[in-house]
């Protein structure tokens, strides 16, 4: 994982691979926690967020495809939390549906019964525990933010999905909101570029 230094002592941006983000999977101490993991780096969500979603915010589209319906997200303009419709994974939605049934939600219930600082706390232990798991310290310094990161770069530098639609399904409002994902590239990335003009 590649780190980067912020304007405050306490916190470092982490960028993670997918394989990392799995790393951290097997270190959850619950299903719960592996929902918190995925719901952060497959679908973006941030932690204040999580606690929002309940079973009947699932949707189907014609096309077969699932949307997540976020009920109040960040609003930079200052006019408070809007919903949006946020693209969920096929895959992610299977384990929602099983967890529903194993914990036995009910469809107004939350799915994540925590706070936001609860959320965070989830995610900070599960680091905890993957550094001691991989032997990389590193690891302790991943956030629920980190894992947002890690969903935005995928879409934006690794999928070249279009910005405006990252943008709509993540609740960014401006790109210069996502132009830092968008000018960090991966390792991947960057081996293909030098690989390309022959420079390796």
């Amino acid at each position: 994982m590649r780190l980067e230094a912020t304007n405050h002592e306490d916190r470092t941006k982490v960028w993670m691979t997918d394989d990392e983000v799995e790393e951290l999977r097997r270190a959850t101490a619950s299903y719960r926690d592996d929902i918190i993991i995925q719901l952060g780096a497959f679908v973006g969500l941030r932690a204040f967020e999580m606690p929002q979603i309940q079973p009947r915010h699932i949707k189907q589209t014609d096309t077969g495809t699932y949307r997540l319906r976020v009920p109040e997200g960040k609003d930079t303009t200052g006019n408070g939390g809007k919903p949006r419709d946020a693209f969920l994974p096929d895959d992610v939605e299977r384990d929602l549906r099983q967890y529903q049934r194993n914990e036995n939600i009910a469809p107004k219930d939350p799915f994540i019964d925590l706070t936001e600082r609860g959320v965070r706390a989830a995610v900070k232990r599960t680091a905890e525990v993957a550094a001691e798991a991989t032997g990389d310290q590193d690891f302790e310094l991943v956030s629920s933010h980190d894992l947002r990161r890690r969903f935005a770069q995928r879409l934006l530098v690794e999928k070249e999905i279009n910005p405006r639609v990252v943008m709509q399904v993540g609740g960014w409002d401006s790109f210069q909101a996502i132009e830092p994902y968008l000018n960090a590239p991966t390792p991947e990335v960057v081996d293909d570029a030098f690989q390309e003009a022959r420079l390796s």
